[in-house]
């Protein structure tokens, strides 16, 4: 695949399509079992308050992939992306009920790179909480 979008095409300060990305103990349970993380923190309530979260959180490396869809929707290839990383600020909590929470993310292109790259900021918070910072991608756009 290739990234549908052109270089030529994009400008700095370039705004992504934002979203919303819904997270349940249910969404946490599945990707136990898909990364074999099965740390008690992110399924068992008792254990976590008892470590001192404020209850159940989302994985970390979880929340890292749900921002970054932002962008592998955008250039509709994942295979674009040539780097990408983030600090871990906040934990996604997720609480025990029909809703879970909801990770919102932001992005827009900051710079303009050789090789017809581009470097895409991205901002993701949780009920109001940036949780992810110095959230980066590196894309190789078409």
């Amino acid at each position: 695949m290739t990234a549908k979008i052109s270089y030529d095409d994009v400008e700095v300060g370039t705004e992504l399509p934002a979203q919303t990305f819904p997270v349940t103990r249910a969404t946490l349970v599945r990707y136990a079992g898909a990364s074999g993380d099965f740390n008690p923190i992110h399924w068992n309530e008792r254990f976590a308050k008892e470590v001192g979260l404020p209850d159940v959180i989302a994985h970390g490396m979880f929340t890292m992939a749900e921002a970054v869809r932002v962008v592998t929707d955008w250039t509709g290839d994942p295979a674009a992306v040539v780097e990408y990383g983030v600090r871990f600020t906040k934990p996604v909590v997720v609480p025990d009920d029909d809703k879970g929470a909801l990770i919102e993310v932001a992005a827009k292109v900051a710079a303009k790179l050789d090789d017809n790259t581009v470097r895409v900021d991205l901002t993701a918070t949780c009920a109001g909480q940036k949780v992810l910072g110095m959230s980066r991608a590196v894309v190789r756009l078409a």
